[in-house]
């Protein structure tokens, strides 16, 4: 049932096309109702079984009345015009009426059209949004093949599943029970026979119909995991080469997607079933009806005429279409319920980082970051324990330690991409989740050991995140980052695509990028994670240079790998476990004879 409201809330908008898209629908039923009911007439006239006198009788909602009054009019035109003229003009009504019929019948799929369209465009627009929301703790968890299969193929699916069957099910419900009226006017008797039959049908439909969604749901599922391993495979194609790799891969992705050609082979018998199934139950009622109304008309126990009879079932053929409609619509909702209820999934998962009702606007930093007892557990075990730390303004603080002592973890916690699980973090004495998340990273620029990038222009990646940024502001940014040079050299200067990841640059050059990004921004806090780890000599000296550049004058957090890029930090921190065991300059430190000096020799051997 929430996976219908999860739907609902995006059609309820469009709620004036839906009515338009209604009331086309009922005109369109309307007039090709008038057309099945010349049947009557048509054949009456054939076979020659019309009476000859007629009386004008008061109209009133009633069959009989309403057959005696256009049998009057019709021998009317009879008596002056003739069968032959009649009949001309009885078909020219039945083109009229299609005419109108299929008219209206286009107008109201031309208002469907928006909504079908406007639903999936604000579904794909809410998913995205909430990506961007959800914090980063929420893709650690899972697989990014999944997420983006949930992005992807769960939303066409919706569209494909139940936003095509939109126009059937807005349409045929209304055909069926227009239909069931216009029969239970001409004959209540036969018809509430039908009303017996046709719920049978719909109950043996609609038990295996349900069967569809848990299968559809599987099948998502696996595909999922099938584009991760994609996605997998894409990312780490260098690696899977050199380690001779491709075998044991392609037995991983060969395993599961035989697994889910297994479960879609399944998904199609039972959706397959659906047309048959519904044709062979609409023909068997169909059948049974004939005999039971042909048993009332030659037992002479009815009013019904056997002309009108034969539109009774010219009628009750129009529902048989419908119905086999409203079941494939029915099999095909099951279906995208499932991919509904992925969505809904992410959707409605929780977004832990957010603004508080009490969070300030905060455009400066003025005195110090202060960590107070500050603790953080991803899941169970502790990565930090116990921080207290004072990062003054101006200053440049290190980090140093073994990896998976925290270092990473800790600086992450300054622009709450993670919220910390005790103590308490403040910038300027004001608690971090008092600050508007905005305003708090607008104070920040991060440098990360592996620069992030985008297939876009050098111009656009330097001014990422900033609006009505000039080209000289770029140029300016480049060249304190050292990047002036190498883009100048490129075809198309600043406004060189720079390809998928940046992949048409060397490591150093996506650093100097990095770094020119956050040149850009100009933020009184800066936070480089190990931004020169993975660079040849040569390399790490110019981005060496431009990070030196970019810390002049502001307050400077740093990973570091290799301690000769932090001998002049104010203040080293030195991590082990998740605890800052030892505090100091690079001299004070050296003097402490403890876990620095032991990593300073180290590098100094090596």
């Amino acid at each position: 049932m929430r996976n219908f409201q999860l739907i609902l809330k995006y059609i309820i908008p469009y709620w004036t096309r839906i009515g338009l898209n209604v009331f086309f629908n009922f005109l369109s039923v309307v007039f090709s109702l008038f057309t099945l009911n010349m049947v009557i007439p048509f054949v009456s006239i054939l076979f020659r079984t019309h009476q000859e006198t007629y009386e004008l009788m008061p109209f009133r909602m009633d069959f009989d009345v309403v057959i005696n009054n256009f049998y009057y009019y019709m021998n009317l035109l009879i008596t002056s015009y003739g069968e032959i003229l009649t009949l001309v003009f009885i078909s020219l009504l039945v083109v009229v009426a299609s005419f109108f019929k299929n008219g209206f019948k286009y107008l109201a799929l031309y208002h469907l059209a928006p909504v079908r369209n406007g639903v999936v465009k604000d579904i794909r627009n809410d998913i995205y949004q909430k990506t961007l929301d959800l914090p980063l703790a929420y893709y650690s968890k899972g697989r990014k093949g999944d997420i983006i299969s949930r992005m992807s193929n769960d939303v066409s699916q919706i569209e494909i599943s139940i936003i095509h069957s939109m126009a059937m099910a807005f349409r045929d419900p209304m055909t069926i029970l227009v239909y069931m009226a216009w029969m239970l006017f001409m004959s209540p008797q036969l018809t509430i026979f039908v009303l017996v039959l046709l719920p049978v049908a719909g109950f043996i439909i609609g038990r295996i119909a349900r069967s569809l969604k848990p299968t559809a749901l599987k099948s998502q599922g696996q595909l999922g995991m099938i584009l991760s391993v994609m996605e997998e495979t894409l990312t780490g194609l260098r690696i899977i080469k050199a380690f001779n790799a491709a075998g044991k891969m392609r037995e991983r992705f060969g395993s599961l997607n035989n697994l889910y050609t297994r479960i879609m082979n399944k998904l199609y018998r039972r959706q397959d079933l659906a047309s048959p199934l519904s044709e062979f139950l609409g023909t068997t009622v169909f059948i049974i009806i004939m005999f039971f109304g042909g048993a009332m008309i030659l037992s002479e126990g009815t009013s019904l005429a056997p002309e009108a009879f034969f539109g009774y079932l010219a009628i009750f053929s129009q529902i048989i279409q419908p119905s086999k409609n409203f079941s494939k619509a029915w099999y095909n909702i099951q279906k995208g319920l499932a991919s509904a209820e992925r969505i809904d999934n992410v959707l409605t998962a929780e977004v832990t980082i957010r603004d508080s009702r009490r969070a300030k606007t905060k455009k400066d930093f003025q005195s110090d970051i202060t960590f107070k007892n500050v603790s953080f557990k991803y899941e169970e075990l502790y990565v930090l324990k116990d921080i207290n730390l004072r990062i003054e303004k101006g200053q440049r603080l290190a980090l140093v330690g073994q990896s998976g002592a925290g270092k990473s973890t800790l600086v992450d916690l300054i622009p709450r991409f993670y919220d910390i699980v005790e103590g308490e973090i403040t910038i300027d004495g004001v608690p971090l989740k008092e600050i508007k998340i905005r305003d708090l990273r607008d104070l920040m620029g991060n440098v990360n050991q592996e620069p992030i990038l985008f297939n876009d222009t050098f111009y656009n990646n330097i001014a990422f995140g900033a609006y009505k940024v000039s080209e000289d502001e770029v140029v300016r940014a480049a060249k304190i980052a050292n990047a002036h040079d190498f883009i100048m050299d490129t075809q198309l200067g600043y406004h060189t695509n720079i390809g998928d990841r940046g992949g048409k640059l060397s490591g150093g050059q996506r650093q100097r990028i990095s770094i020119a990004r956050a040149v850009l921004k100009n933020p009184p806090i800066l936070i480089l994670d190990e931004a020169t780890s993975s660079l040849d000599t040569e390399s790490e000296k110019l981005v060496q240079e431009a990070l030196l550049n970019v810390m002049e004058n502001r307050t400077s957090v740093v990973i570091a790998h290799r301690l000769s890029t932090i001998i002049n930090a104010d203040k080293i921190c030195v991590m082990h476990e998740g605890r800052i065991v030892e505090t100091g300059n690079h001299e004070e430190l050296l003097e402490k004879n403890g876990i620095y000096k032991k990593l300073h020799s180290l590098q100094m051997f090596s």
